[in-house]
């Protein structure tokens, strides 16, 4: 069974961007539903995998296991949606600079498509900094699609493009939540290890392992 993941700081941490409210909301309750589910439905077919990783992309583009693909995403974006966000924000550097300024002409840019993609996509889903090796791209996932379930990506940083991310906080303002977010939130050093260990140097950030 997979376990909800402790957020990696106070639930008031991230304000003014997003609130303690809305954190409380979606960690402890919405986030938990998704575990809550996901384990029921392991249960219920008698699985006991050991990476949540594995599953997703055993899942993915299954007819038949949708709801168990829809609860085993969710419960691993929204993890690493914790990751890639911190209170404590500090500009993009090492190997990661060099790589933005090649893809997207600097910091502003990257700032500008990130938006761009996130405000344009229709419905629910996720907007990610992605890495291709060393080439780095802003793409959109909808509902619980991931860089697991549409493969050959390295996620770098994610925003959750759902109105249960924002609404409380930003109504309808899906711009300016993404503008804030990317001003303030982007955990730079986490983005940065993923990055080298995309191409081999360490290890990629995983769900922790089920009991």
């Amino acid at each position: 069974m997979f376990k909800l993941t402790e957020l990696p700081y106070p639930h008031g941490a991230l304000e003014p961007v997003i609130s303690a409210d809305t954190m409380h909301f979606h960690h402890d309750k919405h986030h938990a539903k998704y575990v809550e589910t996901l384990n029921k439905l392991l249960a219920d077919e008698g699985m006991h995998p050991a990476r949540l990783e594995a599953l997703i992309k055993e899942t993915a583009h299954d007819a038949a296991r949708v709801k168990l693909f829809d609860n085993a995403a969710q419960t691993w974006n929204h993890g690493f949606f914790w990751q890639a966000m911190t209170p404590e924000p500090a500009a993009p550097n090492g190997r990661l600079t060099p790589a933005i300024d090649k893809a997207f002409g600097g910091l502003d840019k990257l700032k500008d498509a990130f938006v761009k993609e996130g405000t344009g996509h229709f419905g629910s889903g996720w907007v990610w900094l992605a890495a291709d090796g060393e080439a780095l791209k802003v793409i959109a996932t909808h509902d619980a699609d991931d860089t697991l379930s549409t493969g050959g990506l390295t996620p770098l940083l994610v925003c959750d493009l759902w109105e249960h991310a924002y609404y409380l906080d930003y109504q309808n303002d899906r711009e300016g939540f993404l503008k804030a977010w990317f001003d303030r939130l982007p955990n730079w050093a986490f983005a940065e290890r993923q990055f080298l260990a995309g191409q081999g140097q360490g290890e990629l950030w995983s769900y922790p392992h089920a009991d």
